[in-house]
């Protein structure tokens, strides 16, 4: 299983948030290079970078940090938040990130969602599924859809979606626990989606407990920069 760190943006900065709500958050770094640069130097090869200000503005903001951290470490970066045009993508995909996550879009406007799978390939093209009481949640989780999680997933797996990442919104930065139960599910059903859990990791034993269920990588945010997971710890598991 890959073991993926996240690093949220607002104004330049690596913070997080709780639940998605931009009124509760937390700056942990000035610079988000030197936090990624701690990643690598315990052996991480991925990241997931999610520009929050792209999120709400409806379009990419924080390209410029993906640029420094792309050109400066050799992580495999996953970027989101506020893609939602050609433009978008591509500013993302010319800054260095290797695969961009598509959440809103994919609710809102599937044929241009789909259009960057044809374009790009279904090896650079992540499906964001962010649930909230079972039913997929858009715009920074600022708005709830009406669609229902596993229809949503079926959908996009019939049109070549081969990744998934789904954050359980009721977890997220909360540090009590991750949706376990949820992602069993999705596997048992989904056995060829490249599942990436993300929201509520809190310790080592989760992260061990998502590799055994059968997930493809486990986004972790909030347990590291809270201390209850060290990078150490992690290290054993790549």
């Amino acid at each position: 299983m890959h073991i993926i760190p996240a690093i949220d943006i607002i104004d330049g900065k690596c913070v997080r948030l709780t639940e998605g709500d931009y009124t509760q958050k937390k700056v942990y770094n000035e610079d988000p290079l030197e936090v990624a640069k701690e990643f690598e130097a315990h052996g991480i090869r991925r990241l997931h970078l999610v520009d929050l200000d792209g999120a709400k503005a409806q379009h990419i903001v924080n390209h410029r940090v993906l640029h420094r951290i792309a050109t400066h470490t050799n992580l495999e970066i996953d970027f989101g938040g506020g893609l939602k045009a050609n433009e978008d993508v591509r500013i993302a995909f010319e800054s260095g990130a290797r695969q961009v996550t598509g959440g809103t879009v994919a609710v809102k406007n599937p044929e241009l969602f789909l259009g960057w799978l044809e374009q790009y390939g279904p090896e650079r093209i992540i499906l964001g599924a962010d649930v909230k009481e079972g039913k997929i949640a858009v715009s920074g989780w600022l708005e709830q859809s009406g669609l229902e999680l596993f229809a949503f997933l079926e959908e996009y797996i019939q049109k070549g979606i081969q990744y998934s990442i789904c954050t359980d919104i009721s977890k997220d930065g909360r540090l009590e626990g991750t949706a376990l139960e949820l992602y069993k599910d999705m596997i048992n059903r989904f056995s060829e989606l490249k599942l990436i859990a993300s929201g509520g990791v809190t310790s080592i034993q989760e992260v061990q407990a998502l590799q055994e269920a059968g997930c493809y990588g486990a986004i972790i945010g909030k347990a590291i920069y809270e201390g209850h997971i060290r990078l150490e710890e992690l290290e054993g598991l790549l």
